[in-house]
């Protein structure tokens, strides 16, 4: 039950619980055009397969500074779809998903930098990475970037504000 009590603590209030549909509906987004600069790559169009990506790159980086919560496609999902569903069964933390944009970030951001420096197949190679992450939220509701999270802080490498004394 430890782990319910970070929940309660000052960093959580300030970062309301999400609807982990939200993280899933922007994941699909993203796994489209991970497959279109995978396309437009392979079609030899790489201007426009890295200018896709660059986009990609920076909507990673839109998540992973601002939080989740100010994401485009997560606010594209509070306005559009969320009102025609039924209210979620449950709510999440948006600490992983949001570590998960930087983790997203950084693979699409060494891709950048690689294909910059004249290794053009880190482009494709970087979108696939992402992919299959964005495909396995998207379609299974597995993030593995916050899997990464959670490892990370098990381990005691990251750890929660807040969390040391609510477990005291």
């Amino acid at each position: 039950m430890a782990n319910e009590k970070p929940a309660t603590d000052k960093t959580a209030a300030d970062r309301p619980a999400i609807d982990p549909r939200g993280p899933r509906f922007g994941a699909g987004i993203t796994g489209i055009l991970l497959l279109v600069v995978i396309g437009l790559f392979l079609g030899g169009l790489t201007l426009a397969a890295f200018i896709v990506f660059l986009f990609i790159t920076l909507v990673f980086a839109w998540g992973a500074f601002a939080g989740v919560q100010k994401h485009p496609y997560g606010l594209l999902f509070k306005a559009l779809v969320r009102p025609r569903l039924k209210p979620p069964t449950e709510l999440e933390d948006p600490t992983p998903p949001t570590f998960a944009q930087g983790v997203g970030f950084a693979i699409t951001l060494i891709g950048i930098v690689l294909f910059l420096v004249g290794l053009t197949l880190a482009l494709p190679i970087a979108a696939a990475a992402a992919f299959v992450a964005a495909f396995l939220n998207s379609a299974f509701g597995y993030c593995l970037g916050c899997q990464i999270y959670l490892l990370l802080v098990r381990a005691g490498i990251l750890g929660r504000s807040g969390s040391t004394p609510a477990a005291a």
